[in-house]
């Protein structure tokens, strides 16, 4: 990594120099607002941004959280220890990456100056185009895929030993740079960066290290199949292609991912219409339809549970790019 952006990530953060001063452990204020410790994105993503990155904070031990986004960590320089669900111990070398899933139970000891980790808070919205761009089913789009569907999934990490493998760190220095930057006009650079170092990593997929709870091949069925028929999918058509009764597809996915199928499908239309208002010049009409949706006004109220705000205000001032 350039040295430049090195030492600015190495820069003492406000949190950080509190610690030092005394108070010795992490704010959870600062992280969530709920009594169960919850990483929240919206207390550190700026509204309608899909994702954005933040160093690890340092000198004090990181107690067990979770996350209601996918977390990737990279180690830019020395090491830290993580805990995955209270029993996987993880020591991340400088290169290394690690993708968390939202369920994850996530614990990390005291890290000294040196040791500078990058945190990318990214939701699932944002992986649509990257993930296209994996053309083969292996490990990392199967995590990715479970990633996406829920609050739930089927790894709880991905550990990627990368130190060396020279596309993968300059893709990583790339997108930190650039969301550094937070310069307009950035959206498809960053997708398209992310979706090239998951290229890069599928080739070293027999090589990634896996946390795995409860891994069931039909699960990641379903989850295949609603990627692809999310305009029209049908639990129905899903339990004749899974050889299953509909009530034990639905009993599994519930179990797997915490949703149904008519939740997931529905977190699925919404992501593919946040991708189209990014992404492309459709009138919203058309982007409804788009998605599969008859009811226009089930669609405007669904969005603006998720996102805060109508679909023409996240297309206007809601965009990753910040245009």
């Amino acid at each position: 990594m350039r040295q430049e952006l090195l030492s600015q990530l190495r820069q003492i953060t406000p949190e950080e120099r509190t610690i030092l001063e005394g108070k010795g452990e992490i704010q959870q204020e600062l992280y969530t607002s709920r009594q169960e410790f919850v990483i929240d994105s919206r207390k550190l993503l700026e509204k309608g941004r899909l994702i954005e990155i933040r160093p690890h904070t340092r000198f004090a031990h990181f107690p067990c959280h979770r996350h209601n986004y996918v977390e990737l960590v990279y180690m830019c320089s020395g090491s830290t220890t993580h805990i995955v669900d209270q029993t996987q111990y993880i020591t991340l070398q400088e290169g290394d990456l690690l993708f968390l899933n939202q369920n994850a139970c996530h614990e990390i000891l005291p890290a000294g100056e040196r040791d500078v980790a990058v945190n990318f808070i990214i939701l699932p919205e944002f992986f649509q185009r990257p993930i296209s761009m994996i053309e083969r089913e292996n490990v990392l789009r199967d995590f990715l895929l479970s990633s996406i569907s829920g609050e739930a999934g089927l790894s709880s990490y991905l550990h990627i030993p990368a130190k060396g493998i020279v596309p993968v760190e300059n893709l990583m220095e790339s997108m930190i740079w650039t969301i550094l930057r937070h310069q307009s006009g950035t959206n498809t650079i960053i997708q398209t960066s992310m979706g090239l170092l998951l290229m890069n990593l599928s080739g070293f997929a027999d090589s990634i290290r896996q946390g795995a709870s409860g891994q069931d091949k039909l699960v990641f069925d379903a989850l295949q199949y609603i990627e692809a028929h999310y305009k029209d999918g049908t639990l129905a058509d899903l339990s004749v292609r899974l050889k299953l009764p509909a009530y034990q597809v639905s009993r599994l996915l519930k179990k797997h991912t915490g949703c149904n199928f008519k939740e997931l499908l529905g977190k699925r239309k919404l992501q593919q219409a946040v991708y189209l208002l990014s992404n492309t010049t459709l009138p919203v009409e058309a982007v409804i339809s788009a998605i599969g949706y008859d009811n226009s006004s089930y669609f405007y109220r669904r969005f603006r549970e998720r996102y805060g705000c109508s679909p023409k205000e996240f297309r206007s001032n809601g965009r990753i790019d910040g245009s």
